[in-house]
């Protein structure tokens, strides 16, 4: 496991049985910056709300609000934090829910110390490339290329399908320029690209991001420029 990055991390722990999350709790503050506790759905979004915390490890069937609604309305709210499900279900309707809210891991009881070992040193990883793939378009904006997502004063900007394509692919080749023919292909590999597509495309992403964000080089195509204060 990453147990120096884990160090740093904070995470909310949910869970209706006292015991059960007693012991977790417990185990946990060994190996975390901080753990956060909530006894159902409905007090783990208010801790959230208040701590921001960086991995959610919650059950499902809790009374108040379940684990999976909560989750859905966490992840309406907030793209990065980890979150792990822990439940006694192998239903496969349940499974296909916990793969919509774009979940770390789906653990079915009894969570063992090396199942959790397991899911959180994958919620670390995810971190590490957030943070990796994390671009700085001015002071105030970012690009998230694990997201896939821009955040500008703290609210998201809304990006097209091709936008995101566009972006993402300037995001992973920060160290230099991205041909036309290079866009082309990850964008309009099929039906091909027109002058008016691509400049109406630049034309819209521009509109979204810092200025001198994206630039044009000549005869050549387009680069990302990172922001350095």
């Amino acid at each position: 496991m990453q147990q120096e990055l884990l160090k740093d991390l904070r995470i909310l722990y949910v869970e209706d049985e006292d015991d059960v999350r007693r012991n977790a709790v417990e185990y946990l503050k060994r190996i975390a910056k901080e753990v956060l506790e909530a006894s159902d759905g409905k007090e783990a979004i208010k801790v959230w709300a208040d701590e921001k915390p960086d991995i959610i490890i919650t059950d499902i069937s809790m009374p108040r609000l379940n684990g999976l609604d909560m989750a859905r309305y966490i992840r309406s709210k907030d793209q990065d934090v980890q979150i792990i499900v822990a439940t006694a279900y192998t239903d496969t309707d349940y499974l296909m829910k916990a793969v919509e809210l774009n979940l770390v891991k789906y653990l079915v009881k009894p969570i063992t110390k090396e199942k959790l070992q397991g899911a959180l040193s994958q919620s670390v990883e995810k971190i590490k490339d957030e943070n990796k793939f994390s671009i700085q378009l001015s002071e105030a904006c970012k690009y998230s290329a694990y997201s896939q997502y821009i955040i500008c004063d703290e609210k998201e900007v809304k990006l097209t399908k091709n936008e995101v394509l566009f972006i993402d692919l300037l995001a992973h080749h920060t160290s230099r320029t991205l041909t036309y023919q290079e866009i082309e292909d990850a964008i309009w590999p099929y039906e091909g690209m027109s002058q008016d597509a691509i400049r109406s495309l630049v034309r819209g992403v521009r509109k979204k991001v810092p200025e001198g964000a994206i630039e044009n080089i000549s005869g050549v195509g387009y680069r990302l420029n990172s922001y350095s204060a």
